[in-house]
């Protein structure tokens, strides 16, 4: 969609500034194009904190597991990731979710921690990393290192499709609460989603995100990378104001997929955790490119075709 040619004069003034003014730099290098067709959906992430330990002691029973070594990934014909297990010299899903908490990989000293609760850990999963608080007081950030290739399911909308939740409870928090009322306290629900993610402990700076730097709340945002380059800045316009303004995109997710699909990052804490729970907004989205680029890609310059500048 750019060259590499395109951003030299913008990173070079960026880096040459001790202080640079927001709006004033943006609306000197870049100009807007529209994302696909414009309308755009945007949920929210955060990095949890749940209650775990490095060893299975009384009430931490929950396996957090370490990428298994035959855990490898292909790319596919389109192009995309694909995790799985290499079989008669075909790749296949590993083991789903169900098979994995009934013990598939235990005793290969997979176990990187233990959560306390199951329901927490598995939301951990879906954000993709979190920090456990450990008995002792101290805390261990787990980053995500790969999944099964099994195909992930929202719970939520599975809960909803069977009138499980009613209005107004497809918030994590109310997700949350209808699994507690399970009477298997929601492990039949959460094993229909297949998919499982690994883990790794992270030490630094965290959490990282797919473009391999630290994610920052109210700034990073998860996008699809075949719509999306790693690194572009985006404009959203949302029917939730909290979800409007200006994001890069650094990370990606697993259900996170189509030109115009996002997921804001909100950073750690309780704050963080309620607004990325409830976050569902609509609206519009921009990616911001050096000016030209629009030009050049209507003229059939290569790379974003259709792309339209917006004034």
């Amino acid at each position: 969609m750019t060259r590499q040619s395109d951003w030299v004069p913008i990173c070079t003034d960026a880096a040459t500034r001790l202080d640079v003014d927001g709006p004033d730099f943006f609306a000197r290098w870049f100009e807007a194009a529209v994302v696909g067709d414009g309308a755009s959906f945007a949920t929210g992430y955060y990095e949890p904190e749940i209650l775990g330990s490095r060893d299975p002691t009384d009430g931490y029973d929950t396996p957090i597991y370490r990428r298994p070594p035959d855990l490898v990934t292909t790319t596919s014909a389109s192009g995309g990731k694909q995790w799985g297990r290499m079989q008669g010299g075909q790749i296949q899903p590993y083991d789903d979710r169900a098979a994995i908490d009934a013990g598939s990989l235990a005793g290969q000293g997979l176990e990187l921690a233990w959560a306390k609760d199951p329901i927490e850990f598995f939301f951990l999963q879906i954000q993709g990393s979190g920090r456990l608080l450990l008995p002792d007081g101290t805390v261990m950030r787990i980053g995500y290192d790969g999944q099964n290739g099994q195909r992930y399911d929202a719970v939520g909308r599975i809960m909803r499709d069977r009138g499980l939740l009613g209005p107004g409870q497809l918030s994590m928090q109310g997700v949350m609460a209808g699994l507690r009322a399970q009477p298997d306290g929601g492990r039949a629900l959460m094993e229909e989603d297949k998919s499982y993610v690994f883990f790794k402990e992270v030490v630094g700076p965290g959490p990282l995100g797919a473009l391999g730097v630290q994610v920052v709340g109210h700034v990073s945002v998860a996008a699809d990378p075949k719509f999306i380059p790693l690194g572009a800045p985006l404009f959203l316009t949302m029917d939730k104001a909290d979800a409007s303004g200006l994001w890069v995109a650094q990370d990606t997710g697993g259900a996170i997929k189509g030109p115009n699909r996002f997921d804001t990052f909100w950073g750690a804490g309780q704050s963080a955790r309620t607004i990325a729970g409830g976050m569902f907004a609509h609206g519009c989205a921009l990616i911001l490119l050096p000016k030209g680029t629009v030009a050049r890609l209507n003229s059939g310059g290569g790379g974003y075709g259709g792309a339209a500048a917006q004034r």
